[in-house]
């Protein structure tokens, strides 16, 4: 079993953090639904390895990324399609397009695989931002769990106003309508393709921000600092992550 220490950590970790970030390390580890856990904890060794990449460098310094060509520098064996949607994610997601979405999947990534590499990424983003923030070095990468993906692919989702197929929320069956929590977002459908995916996604966000009936309670202080506080500092990392959402 992975498990997560942060006994070198400078600062107190709530136990709730430490418990969703174990959970967090064990998914990526263990198969998905259509990916191994090979190829999760590679995706994973993409995102770190990614602000090293001569390429991604100077794309970011780019006027537009897509006029600068050449290979990605990589420490796996992912097929160029995902090592692309991987390195072009940790290092300038402000900059995606959907043509270039659809590129990648021209070029044989599944919307499938798309969607569920996109969420082991920004999981292991989480966690590395985390350790980063709290002047810790980034956890050690678990050992891949054996198994072979579900490959189950729900059967409501549909092609939206996303990039990619999404459930609608009310097109969900009773097995996935947790995913959409007491409100409808697009942003909690946004990894709906891939259910689990999901799931693993937000139970990672409910413990690094507030779940989604913590977020309609404004009477009650879930944290150490205040919502007024929480959402300041949510406020200017999205303004400098230049996230529009």
């Amino acid at each position: 079993m992975t498990m997560v220490s942060y006994d070198d950590a400078p600062v107190p970790i709530r136990q709730d953090l430490i418990e969703a970030h174990q959970r967090s390390w064990q998914r990526i580890a263990a198969p998905g639904t259509w990916l191994t856990g090979a190829t999760r904890v590679a995706i994973a060794r993409e995102v770190r390895n990614a602000h090293q990449c001569g390429l991604c460098a100077e794309r970011k310094a780019a006027l537009t990324p897509y006029s600068v060509t050449g290979s990605h520098e990589t420490v796996t064996d992912l097929p160029t399609a995902q090592v692309e949607l991987i390195h072009h994610l940790a290092t300038d997601s402000a900059r995606l397009k959907r043509s270039w979405a659809r590129d990648l999947i021209d070029s044989g990534l599944s919307e499938e695989e798309y969607v569920e590499t996109v969420g082991v990424a920004c999981t292991t983003i989480s966690l590395d931002t985390f350790a980063h923030a709290v002047g810790m070095s980034p956890r050690e990468f678990p050992a891949a769990v054996e198994g072979k993906p579900t490959r189950i692919r729900p059967p409501e989702a549909r092609q939206g106003a996303a990039w990619m197929p999404w459930i609608a929320a009310e097109d969900a069956n009773e097995a996935d309508r947790d995913l959409f929590g007491p409100g409808i977002s697009n942003i909690r459908r946004a990894l709906s393709l891939v259910p689990t995916e999901a799931r693993g996604f937000f139970d990672l966000n409910n413990s690094h921000y507030l779940s989604a009936e913590q977020m309609k309670d404004f009477a009650t202080r879930f944290r150490a600092i205040t919502r007024a506080q929480i959402e300041l500092v949510a406020g200017r990392i999205s303004a400098i992550n230049q996230c529009a959402y």
